[in-house]
């Protein structure tokens, strides 16, 4: 990208970010279209074998900066310090970006892509109980079959069940035609078992027709990620609206990613990026195959991720459906403030929010519940 961030910074609306208006979207079809085509054609370890060579020059991009795209977070920071300097108490009151005094959110999440994935549900699950966590897990119905009792079990252990296409073929936001033919059967399903929540396959995503699917929200959009076959991101750590569905974005690399094809030994990725998330208030928002946990190995990954964020503090761990409905309800509220009375929220926010202060800390904003 010839700008820099700090003139495309000045230069454009937030939703040219969100919305990835900085993209080529009849090239990049046309590669996505290419990829999908060939991809059956090549063996798994020479698909591997390319895909680590090229992911090199890949997390060089120079925007949207990997794995941290501070362009948004900037933005915000900047705008309420101008706010802050501009009032007469030199702080200014908003709702908690979390219920109650939250420093920031956790949501874990497991896109569910074979029949082998579906056996490992249980083994991945072992995990989470270890950490007295929940997750939410995403089906693709028609690719492979499953006993849908599986589907209650995990409601039953407070789990939460999405949609994740209906094929997995990279096929879905290839043609508007090809996309209205699926619409009305991925919106079946998501009435048929109760689900309100949707990721694409592949994290594929078009932001114009993604609010036609009769979801309460996605999670298709990653804050950066370089190394999928649509590449790019939306910049944002917080949830923000596609229409009238809430888009939850991706915000850590995904596993398969860092295990398979950048080979690292560690989660030091996961956790230097949680803690950035952490300290701008944001949302940890991870995905975990159970098709790629299947040894001990493997799993060890997501076990230590889970051991190093329940040990943060102050963090809300919650499903993707509750922050949706959060942020959606945050959203319809405002501050109000009458004189003598101390300021308060207005809205359905305000059983579960918290007025906080944003305020300047040497050069830096700090957000205080009281």
């Amino acid at each position: 990208m010839a700008e820099t961030s700090e003139i495309v910074l000045e230069k454009h609306p937030v939703e040219y970010y969100l919305h990835e208006r900085y993209k080529q979207p009849g090239k990049k079809r046309g590669l996505l279209r290419f990829y999908y085509a060939v991809r059956p054609l090549v063996p798994r370890n020479l698909q591997l074998a390319l895909r680590r060579a090229y992911a090199k020059k890949q997390a060089r991009v120079e925007f949207p900066r990997w794995p941290i795209e501070p362009i948004l977070v900037d933005r915000a920071n900047r705008e309420m310090e101008a706010r802050i300097q501009q009032s007469e108490e030199k702080r200014v009151p908003l709702i908690n970006f979390w219920p109650g005094n939250f420093h920031a959110a956790v949501t874990l999440t497991h896109d569910v892509e074979r029949g082998i994935g579906v056996r490992n549900i249980p083994h991945v699950r072992e995990v989470e109980r270890k950490y007295g966590v929940v997750s939410s897990w995403n089906f693709v119905p028609e690719r492979y079959s499953f006993d849908k009792k599986i589907l209650k079990e995990l409601e039953a252990e407070g789990c939460e069940i999405g949609l994740h296409g209906l094929y997995h073929d990279g096929k879905k936001f290839s043609s508007r035609k090809i996309f209205e033919e699926r619409l009305p059967k991925m919106n079946n399903y998501l009435k048929e078992w109760g689900a309100v929540g949707f990721r694409s396959p592949a994290t594929h995503r078009n932001p114009d027709w993604m609010p036609e699917i009769a979801a309460e929200y996605d999670s298709s959009f990653p804050d950066t990620d370089p190394f999928e076959p649509q590449s790019g991101g939306c910049c944002s750590i917080f949830p923000f609206f596609l229409g009238h569905m809430v888009e939850l974005p991706i915000t850590l690399v995904q596993d398969h990613t860092l295990i398979e094809i950048l080979q690292k030994k560690d989660i030091e990725l996961w956790k230097q990026k949680s803690e950035w998330i952490i300290e701008h208030h944001g949302l940890v928002n991870i995905i975990i195959h159970p098709d790629y946990m299947l040894t001990e190995k493997d799993l060890w990954y997501y076990e230590e991720f889970l051991r190093f964020i329940t040990l943060q503090k102050n963090l809300w761990f919650a499903l993707p459906k509750d922050i949706a409905r959060w942020w959606r309800d945050r959203s319809k509220s405002e501050v109000v403030t009458t004189d003598g009375v101390r300021p308060m929220i207005k809205g359905p926010a305000s059983a579960r929010g918290c007025v906080a202060w944003a305020a300047l800390e040497g050069e830096r904003v700090q957000y205080i519940c009281e």
